[in-house]
């Protein structure tokens, strides 16, 4: 296991596959995971939005956590899912995992009883206080009904240092430049959407965690590695290169258009499990068109 892990370049949020009869594919998720590898990315996310975790039980989860790294094996840093609206029972959820080769947790605000800001701030500060891994901070109020703002953020990474990172999905901007202004150096910005990862980029954040990766990992690590170089032609290349991807893949809700990818090139079933669906036909459609183009 890298021990000198910075939380900076490539990451992506694994998803999740299943075989027709909704049980986890282990061999699928297997050949993802390798694919990540082979395809240059830095670290892997398991149990994040994409992977849908809430439809996930507890030994499903662990599960899904123990082929991660086993297939890893060492070779790229793995960062783990971990969210809740109980502060307490997030602690003790903390407290009995097994932390062995895992190297952040990656913990999404508190969704549907919206906690104010000292909320959110005393939330992140107990859990700091009591995880034994660092903590990177999940904002994406579209899902969760609450936004972390920068003043917020930048008091968490003061208060504590095993606060070492934000994924920002929030896309608002202005509030994403002022995390990085103001915040200590040691913390990274880590962008949440693959649409803003360039711009974010260019203003000083240190990398992404992706979704259309699970598909496209050559092009994502290619992306994000030009623009931490420096070099932003190659990078803006590939960016308008997948501008439509990054689009289309979320026009009907989020795995269904990755996982249409995957399905169209023999990684995986297109499966998932209800309350989701796959994509609608139309957008399938739009989607493989456009995988068609890519050279």
């Amino acid at each position: 296991m890298k021990t000198n892990f910075d939380f900076t370049g490539a990451g992506v949020a694994l998803v999740t596959p299943f075989k027709e009869d909704f049980t986890i594919d282990e061999k699928a998720l297997g050949a993802i995971v390798e694919r990540q590898i082979a395809g240059g990315m830095d670290f892997l996310v398991a149990l994040g939005t994409t992977a849908e975790t809430s439809t996930l039980t507890e030994e499903e989860k662990r599960e899904v956590v123990s082929l991660v790294l086993a297939q890893a094996g060492g070779r790229v840093p793995v960062v783990v899912g971990m969210g809740g609206n109980d502060t307490a029972a997030m602690i003790r959820k903390m407290e009995h995992f097994d932390p062995t080769g895992v190297s952040a947790f990656l913990v999404v605000t508190p969704f549907y009883n919206k906690p104010n800001q000292e909320g959110l701030f005393r939330h992140y500060r107990e859990l700091a206080r009591h995880s034994p891994l660092p903590l990177i901070l999940y904002n994406v109020p579209t899902r969760t009904g609450v936004n972390l703002e920068a003043e917020t953020v930048v008091r968490l990474a003061e208060a504590s240092e095993n606060i070492v990172a934000i994924k920002e999905a929030s896309g608002i901007l202005s509030q994403i430049t002022r995390i990085i202004r103001y915040t200590p150096p040691r913390f990274k910005l880590i962008s949440g959407d693959d649409v803003l990862a360039l711009p974010i980029l260019s203003i000083g954040g240190e990398g992404i965690i992706s979704v259309i990766a699970n598909a496209l990992p050559h092009k994502v690590s290619a992306l994000i590695h030009h623009a931490l170089a420096g070099r932003y032609l190659e990078a803006r290349q590939l960016h308008f290169e997948l501008i439509e991807l990054f689009r289309l893949q979320f026009d009907d809700g989020n795995p269904a258009g990755v996982k249409t990818m995957l399905h169209h090139f023999g990684m995986s079933a297109n499966v998932l499990r209800l309350p989701l669906v796959p994509a609608n036909p139309v957008v399938a459609a739009k989607i493989v068109a456009e995988l068609q183009k890519l050279n």
